[in-house]
């Protein structure tokens, strides 16, 4: 019997159908490929900015000045404490003002020729130990040129130098040789503020600059020896002219001038004082009336800032005359901008002094006094508050009313 092909054919197309059958209602072709999603659109970025950079802090300094540190004998044997002339002693009110600033300047108004014996006025020889008590109380600068400069010859004027040399200090106005003279510009680091300080007096008390050594003291006088009225332009403005050249930040002149025991300035001061500033210094700082004389921060016609102080009377002394024992410590606030460079003095403050004299046998018998604090304090007797208040009106009506000090 033939083999039924069809009916076989069929049940094998049937098993495969079922092997590979798609569900009723379900179409059998391909889904299409998925596509990716799109990106998200790109975030445009601002460009950066650099930062301004912060303008750099200015430098601010303190200068201290101090008036005529004399030593007439009465202090000179005052300071003998057995083993030594101790000044620190007379001096030490001005000690915190002193030390608390960059630097400090004072007019050395003695000189330093060796001895003992010793002299005051009109020849003055002081002890050493006035240099050393000077340093140790913060000084940093003496002037040295002062009508008493050539007390003791110019031995005298060159053994002060070697003195100050050995205690530390710096000088200006005087010099042992022609070559010290040459550089007798004197420059400074006043806390980061760079100064050049210059040195004068107006006359020698009528001695004679050694013919062998004209160069031993700046007299900004031509006729110091007699009428002391026609300063010496020419010398004032190449001084100063080298002084600019050194391109320092400021330039102080100490000067010694006016006349004593005048609570005001003259005429003469004045107009040096306009010269000195035309010729580039933005600090004048007097001395030699051995009273206070008025001080001033003034606008200067070029836009600077130019301060002069006529005098701040003795620092200390024995003298006894009106005034003389009234004076004060001086800072200066020096201000440099370091964006632009340029500096100027930007405030000042006074402290007053009082010169104590006590009467003869006490000790110490001369003390310089802190006005404010001895009137501050509970112990001061009625009879010196009256003496400090009256100095004190002095100082308010001479100087200005004081001053805080700073920016």
């Amino acid at each position: 019997m033939k083999p039924q092909l069809p009916s076989l054919l069929l049940c094998l197309l049937l098993l495969l159908s079922a092997c590979g059958s798609v569900p009723a209602g379900a179409s059998a072709a391909v889904p299409p490929p998925q596509e990716a999603p799109p990106e998200p659109p790109a975030v445009l970025e601002e460009p950066a900015v650099p930062e301004e950079p912060e303008p750099p802090e200015p430098t601010v300094a303190v200068l201290a000045v101090c008036g005529d540190a004399m030593s007439h004998m009465p202090v000179t044997n005052d300071a003998w404490n057995g083993e030594r002339y101790d000044y620190a002693r007379i001096m030490a009110a001005a000690g915190p003002y002193v030390e608390a600033a960059d630097y400090a300047v004072v007019n050395l108004e003695t000189t330093l020729s060796g001895g003992p014996p010793y002299s005051g006025y009109p020849a003055f020889n002081s002890p050493d130990d006035l240099a050393y008590d000077l340093k140790v109380l913060g000084f940093d600068l003496c002037l040295t040129a002062n009508n008493h400069s050539l007390d003791r010859g110019f031995s005298g004027l060159s053994r002060t130098l070697d003195v100050l040399d050995g205690a530390g200090l710096a000088h200006v106005g005087t010099s042992r040789t022609q070559e010290e003279r040459n550089r007798g510009i004197v420059t400074a680091d006043v806390g980061g503020v760079s100064v050049a300080f210059l040195g004068y007096t107006y006359g020698t008390n009528g001695i004679p600059i050694p013919k062998k050594h004209p160069y031993a003291i700046n007299v900004f006088n031509t006729d110091y020896l007699t009428t002391l009225s026609k300063p010496d332009w020419d010398r004032l403005a190449a001084d100063l002219e080298a002084a600019r050249a050194m391109e320092t930040d400021l330039i102080a002149v100490m000067v010694h001038w006016g006349l004593e025991y005048k609570l005001e300035q003259n005429r003469y001061q004045e107009e040096l004082a306009d010269f000195l500033f035309e010729n580039g210094a933005d600090m004048v700082l007097g001395g030699h009336s051995h009273v206070p004389q008025p001080m001033e921060l003034r606008t200067l016609p070029d836009g600077r800032q130019g301060f002069v102080c006529y005098s701040l009377g003795n620092f200390i002394s024995s003298q006894t005359k009106p005034n003389t024992d009234t004076t004060a410590v001086l800072t200066l606030t020096l201000t440099r901008d370091n964006e632009t460079g340029e500096a100027q003095v930007t405030d000042y403050a006074y402290i007053p002094m009082y010169m104590l004299h006590r009467a003869e046998g006490a000790s110490p018998r001369f003390e310089l006094v802190d006005i404010h604090a001895a009137l501050d304090s509970g112990e001061t007797g009625e009879a010196l508050r009256q003496k400090l208040s009256k100095a004190l009106e002095t100082c308010r009506s001479v100087f200005g009313e004081e001053r805080t000090g700073g920016e």
